[in-house]
């Protein structure tokens, strides 16, 4: 049971460390695996939920330190070798990802908080469903397909081309973008580079400052995550099978090398290609999302 409880979580992890860096919504990814592949290895069904839920976001951050990893030298303001100047613009990157980080935290955090308060339910409660995660993909995919056409209709040239240059005004519009992935199914890289893009970031710009507000948005979720299943295995005194753990470990070690892969791809594509054909795979996605659970489910 446990070998091919492993065999899932890599999947699962595989699955991550592609979808989350690309501009193709995790959550519709994971919906569907999901439904078609969950874990079994406990026949609590409280547990098996409340494990799922943190499970999904934990394994982020493999995702994340493949980010560290790869763009150490943009994000490390010690190194020994970098100029006062070149010390100076990553601490000015670095202040543009905590300006880009505010929206986001008050929609995901606050405003939340004030939803589950007057309505009993959070924002993943209203919203977290296929339906939405469908039109989501849809909707983002119809956007991402008409700004490149525009874009090279008018022959728009980016005005910000490397991410040290991206202003402060302009990050924390890149931040509004991206709280509106708190809708299940936009992708948080999506919205980050869609709406980077409307602001005139180059592509190669866009994507790099998409993985440099993960950093602080998926340690923050996995940590609210996380600390939310101690909460509950404490109050319920559950007992978590072994399995759990392992999986989730397995999960994250797939996570980080994919990622690894997925954000190489990504930043080699986009310097030849543009995001229209992202745009056609998430209204193909999202199709498939509505047919499964009208017909099949």
């Amino acid at each position: 049971m446990l070998f091919f409880e492993i065999l899932k979580a890599i999947l699962y992890g595989i699955i991550e460390g592609i979808t989350e860096w690309l501009p193709v919504s995790s959550t519709g990814h994971l919906i569907l695996l999901g439904e078609w592949l969950p874990f079994t290895f406990t026949d609590n069904a409280e547990l098996m939920a409340e494990f799922s839920e943190m499970f999904e976001v934990v394994i982020q951050l493999g995702a994340i330190l493949a980010v560290i990893i790869m763009f150490w030298g943009k994000l490390c303001p010690f190194g020994k070798n970098k100029t006062p100047e070149q010390k100076s613009r990553t601490w000015r990157l670095w202040l543009r990802v905590v300006i880009a980080s505010i929206p986001a935290a008050v929609v995901g955090i606050l405003f939340d908080k004030i939803l589950e308060m007057a309505s009993g339910k959070d924002i993943n409660g209203w919203l977290y469903n296929a339906y939405v995660v469908a039109a989501a993909l849809i909707v983002y995919g119809i956007a991402f397909i008409v700004i490149e056409k525009f874009n090279a209709k008018r022959n728009v040239q980016p005005s910000v081309v490397a991410v040290e240059d991206i202003s402060c005004k302009k990050a924390f519009a890149v931040g509004a973008f991206q709280a509106l992935s708190i809708v299940p199914g936009t992708s948080r890289s999506g919205s980050t580079i869609l709406g980077s893009m409307f602001l005139g970031l180059s592509r190669t710009a866009a994507a790099e400052f998409s993985f440099f507000m993960a950093i602080p948005a998926m340690v923050g979720a996995s940590g609210i995550k996380a600390l939310g299943f101690v909460k509950y295995v404490a109050e319920s005194s559950v007992t978590v099978p072994a399995e759990a753990w392992i999986i989730l470990a397995v999960a994250s070690v797939v996570s980080f090398a994919v990622s690894m892969a997925a954000i190489k791809f990504l930043m080699d594509f986009v310097k030849r290609h543009s995001f229209a054909s992202f745009g056609v795979y998430r209204i193909i996605l999202g199709a498939l999302v509505i047919a499964y659970f009208l017909f099949v489910k």
